[in-house]
């Protein structure tokens, strides 16, 4: 590589470093600052915790050996209802895109359902499907299904219209034009959706836990709510940050995979 790229690369990793050490340091003094409030009882921990309560109360659940259950039977939802509404969502989303008639049959009726919210159809998906797990698992699937149809039907409509007549020329069916240029075209369209479904499946899964739950983050969010326990309420809430950010990341790092590959 010459030297001119070298102190690019040089340059764009000092960039990203300089933008982590902000970020901790934000986060850092915000925490700081929040516990030193707490202890001089400018801030009511009674309304607010306080940092050290927090860990304190994260430690009790560890010794009790009740949180790790709590947080996976909210991760197997959030997973399980994330994974079900983004492949059903592109599935449906080809569907349309295929016969373009449905579609706009359709559409009027994917923007009333878009717009519906979901923690309307709640009560309904419970008296169906039943108090428990799999209604916790179906809202958070309503919530991502709907926005992921609409976000990948619409990047595939806006496909370049010229390649698409090139496509027909040279014969091409539904088939080879999908995969060969309106699915390539539309990577970055795809991990969008994945991206906004993160923070829909957890929407959608908190919802449902309030809910219907006995176990889970969100149970504990109404149960420390209902008992006074703004510690373990808060508790839950810092968790559920760390793992729907870690989540996140790990759909950031599909995405700089596929662009490698492109």
């Amino acid at each position: 590589m010459s030297k001119e790229h070298l102190e690019y690369i040089k340059k764009v990793k000092l960039e990203r470093l300089k933008i982590t050490i902000f970020r901790v340091a934000i986060l850092v003094v915000f925490i700081v600052l929040w516990e030193i409030l707490a202890q001089l009882k400018i801030l009511d921990t009674f309304l607010t915790s306080s940092p050290i309560r927090i860990v304190e109360s994260l430690i009790s659940f560890i010794k009790e050996g009740t949180l790790f259950s709590h947080i996976l039977i909210t991760c197997y939802e959030t997973i399980l209802g994330f994974t079900l509404g983004t492949i059903l969502g592109a599935i449906i989303a080809v569907i349309l895109w295929a016969f373009p008639f449905i579609s706009k049959v359709l559409d009027p009726y994917l923007v009333v359902l878009n717009a519906l919210p979901k923690v309307a159809l709640a009560p309904i998906v419970i008296f169906w499907v039943g108090n428990g797990i799999t209604a916790i698992i179906v809202i958070a699937l309503l919530i991502s299904i709907v926005t992921t149809i609409i976000t990948v039907l619409t990047g595939f409509k806006e496909v370049d219209k010229g390649k698409l007549k090139l496509m027909e020329t040279l014969q091409a069916n539904k088939f080879q034009t999908l995969r060969y240029l309106v699915f390539p075209a539309n990577i970055q369209v795809i991990i969008s959706a994945l991206k906004i479904n993160v923070g829909l499946s957890w929407v959608g899964v908190i919802m449902g836990e309030f809910l219907v739950a006995r176990k889970g983050l969100g149970f504990l969010i109404v149960y420390g709510g209902q008992i006074s326990q703004l510690d373990m309420v808060m508790m839950s809430i810092v968790i559920l940050s760390i793992i729907a950010f870690i989540m996140y990341k790990i759909v950031a790092k599909i995405e700089d995979k596929l662009k490698s590959i492109n």
